[in-house]
């Protein structure tokens, strides 16, 4: 079964909540692969379980061909997988630029013992790490906001600098969490924009959970839609969004054609 990610009968239970349910998934490279369905489906879940910090109770998660379940987070961080959050979880009292270079961590190699020193090497990575927190805040739209306090940016620029900070861990597979959330509909296109230049610019896959149904509908190569923690279907978006069972678990009388959830 080919596939970036492939995943294969995973369950996760929380007591006797069965919260994923003999789940199988296969993401595509490249793509944008979003995941679809009402409140408590399963979907944040599932991210959890792919960036490791749940661990499911039965199933396969390939990253690569390659098992991850059961790895730390942060490991599966380095492999190339990261992801935002629904609720923005920003260093609010850090600026921009200290955001993004926490998300360069995971890959510095340079020791404490290197710091007190002052190593040429640690210098030369301090440098090179900061040069590269500026592109990309630059790519994500914040150029010259390196200095400014993360509580201080509108909501629409704390949601790339998270992207930013995600970015700076150099993702394979971006997973994006409700990343139009409170947004007003300026911002929400400028949004789909942006993703698919995450996915054209930078060659990034991209998992989506979004309510919106017409960014969903806009900007997705394949949707799938759980429901009680089921795939009920999968496939184009205009496939699924032609589906009765979609059209009765989520979409009830207002159809993907425009109504958002």
């Amino acid at each position: 079964m080919a596939g970036l990610l492939v995943v294969q009968g995973l369950t996760k239970r929380f007591g006797g909540l069965v919260a994923v349910n003999a789940l199988d998934l296969v993401v595509a490279e490249h793509a944008i692969h979003s995941v679809i369905g009402p409140n408590g489906a399963g979907k944040t879940t599932l991210f959890n379980c792919v960036t490791g910090f749940y661990q499911p109770e039965e199933g396969r998660i390939l990253f690569r061909g390659e098992p991850i379940e059961g790895l730390r987070p942060d490991r599966i961080c380095r492999l190339g997988i990261t992801r935002t959050y629904q609720n923005i979880r920003l260093f609010a009292n850090m600026t921009a630029r200290q955001n993004v270079l926490l998300g360069q961590h995971v890959h510095l190699r340079s020791t404490w013992v290197g710091a007190i020193v002052a190593s040429r090497f640690t210098r030369q990575e301090e440098l090179q790490a900061h040069r590269e927190a500026e592109r990309l805040l630059a790519f994500v739209g914040l150029r010259g906001k390196g200095g400014v306090l993360a509580r201080n940016l509108p909501y629409g620029d704390q949601r790339r600098l998270e992207v930013a900070r995600a970015l700076a861990t150099r993702p394979v597979f971006l997973l994006l969490d409700e990343p139009t959330a409170g947004m007003n509909p300026r911002e929400t296109h400028d949004m789909m924009d942006f993703i698919r230049r995450l996915r054209d610019d930078l060659g990034i896959t991209i998992g989506l959970i979004e309510h919106q149904m017409r960014v969903v509908m806009t900007i997705s190569d394949r949707v799938t839609v759980l429901d009680y923690g089921t795939k009920i279907s999968e496939g184009t978006p205009r496939e699924v969004q032609g589906d009765p069972r979609v059209i009765e678990a989520y979409l009830g009388s207002r159809r993907a054609s425009g109504g958002d959830r």
